[in-house]
């Protein structure tokens, strides 16, 4: 049976030629692709045989970097944060020629309030509202009114309104766009004929990225013939600028001698201390309100010092003769003073003070501060009472006395005039500021401001190291 059934044949079947497609079996004709693209049956019958490998690299080949850009090794610009200049502006200028720049020392005035266009006077309404209460507000003037109702005080012309404050706008420092305008102003101005193009370099002596103080030197400078350095410390378009970015700018020659002053002098009363000692010693009899009335006066210029003294020491007449040591506890250095001096004394500098105030207080000041030179009034004592007899001995310290004593301690220290510095808040500093090689007014009085080179309205005496090209670094090292 198992015979006669015989071997089993199997199952026909197709085996490997079968394909995966039903509709590729039977198709007979395969029309052509019109439009250049594989229909999916195309595709999978490239496929069907197909073995996935990873595909063979070849390694990269390894050019040697000659120093010449190629499709190879194409040049790269890579911005590395340095800056640099080929312009000569601070080299040594060419044989036969000499340095043409100016150094613009820019402060700014941080806690300085500004003085508004209605910041007027009492007493002065506007017209036609009368009103004699200066806190009202009907007595505040606004630009397009009457500024009084006196008409022999009656202006001409109107005032010109004060220029827009641009430091609340572009930051309450010295911004770029400040040095930007600053630059202006000098490229507005004409050069000499033959001078190359503006140039200019900058500074920040105290915070690189919120500078209060920056020392910007420029060439050419402005034609002296159309405007000399004098004028151009007075000229419109400066003091605009200044009222615009709340700021006070320094104008000098950038010679070497600037860093390296060899004698400077001071004056006493409000400027190395914040008092004016006659008006405390008039404090301590009463009669405080009239000496300082005279001394404001005279401090503005509107009267003759020597007079002027010798009204306020007659108010003086009986005063105890001790008092110059009672007012040591009272008198206060102004900030920055005691460290000023030190810097000095540290650079070799001499130091004087010129006071019209008193020889007492003004050598205990000296000493106490370490400077060199003291000159001041002398009162004359009764010996018998030991008070004051409201008379001086010998000449007043006053304007013309002060640039003498100055003349004289330079010539004395073998110091040209060119590297003398006068610091002064009043009327009678002028002379000695004006010989001096350069005269620094210290929060001073509106008519030394206008006529001093120089002007500080800032709140520590440091600031004179400043305006010598120190940064800030560098004083710390010179106070130590």
């Amino acid at each position: 049976m198992d015979a006669a059934k015989g071997p089993k044949i199997g199952r026909p079947s197709l085996g490997a030629m079968r394909s995966s497609s039903y509709f590729q079996e039977h198709q007979q004709y395969r029309p052509p692709q019109p439009d250049g693209h594989e229909g999916i049956d195309s595709i999978l019958e490239s496929t069907q045989n197909a073995t996935l490998a990873p595909k063979a690299t070849q390694p990269p080949k390894i050019f040697k970097y000659n120093g010449i850009p190629s499709p190879e090794f194409p040049p790269k610009i890579i911005d590395s944060g340095l800056n640099h200049t080929l312009s000569h502006s601070n080299c040594q200028p060419a044989p036969g020629t000499s340095s043409d720049r100016l150094v613009a020392t820019i402060f700014y005035k941080s806690k300085s309030p500004r003085a508004a266009i209605t910041d007027y006077p009492g007493g002065r309404a506007p017209s036609p509202i009368r009103s004699t209460n200066t806190s009202s507000p009907s007595s505040i003037i606004h630009p397009n009114l009457a500024p009084t109702e006196d008409m022999s005080q009656f202006p001409l012309e109107p005032p010109p309104p004060d220029p827009e404050p641009l430091d609340h706008l572009y930051g309450s420092y010295i911004s770029p766009l400040c040095l930007t305008s600053f630059l202006h102003l000098i490229s507005s101005l004409p050069s000499r004929r033959g001078t190359h193009t503006l140039t200019s370099s900058h500074r920040c002596l105290d915070n690189p990225t919120h500078p209060s103080i920056v020392e910007l030197s420029f060439s050419p400078t402005p034609d002296p013939t159309y405007l000399s350095l004098s004028d151009f410390r007075k000229h419109e378009l400066l003091y605009r600028f200044e009222r615009e970015w709340n700021v006070d700018v320094i104008l000098q020659p950038d010679t070497v001698l600037r860093r390296y002053p060899r004698l400077v002098v001071f004056d006493m009363d409000s400027t190395l201390i914040i008092q004016e000692a006659i008006d405390l010693i008039a404090a301590s009899i009463g009669v405080e309100e009239e000496v300082s009335s005279i001394t404001a006066r005279a401090m503005n210029g509107e009267l003759d010092f020597s007079s002027s003294f010798r009204a306020r020491v007659q108010l003086l007449k009986g005063v105890d003769a001790n008092i110059f040591t009672k007012l040591r506890d009272v008198i206060t250095p102004t900030k920055g003073a005691r460290e000023l001096i030190k810097a000095l004394k540290r650079m070799g500098c001499k130091t004087a003070v010129l006071s019209g105030g008193f020889i007492p207080l003004t050598q205990w000041l000296a000493d106490s501060l370490g400077i060199d030179y003291a000159y001041a009034n002398t009162l004359e004592i009764d010996p018998v009472s030991n008070t004051l007899t409201g008379e001086a001995l010998g000449p007043i310290v006053n304007a013309e006395r002060k640039r003498d004593l100055l003349l004289e301690i330079a010539a004395k220290e073998g110091v040209p005039v060119e590297q003398v510095v006068a610091v002064g808040d009043g009327a009678n500093d002028l002379l000695m500021m004006g010989v001096a090689g350069l005269g620094v007014a210290w929060n001073a009085k509106p008519v030394v401001q206008m006529e001093a080179q120089a002007r500080l309205n800032g709140e520590t005496l440091l600031d004179l190291l400043h305006v010598f090209g120190f940064t800030a670094e560098e004083m710390e090292v010179l106070i130590k």
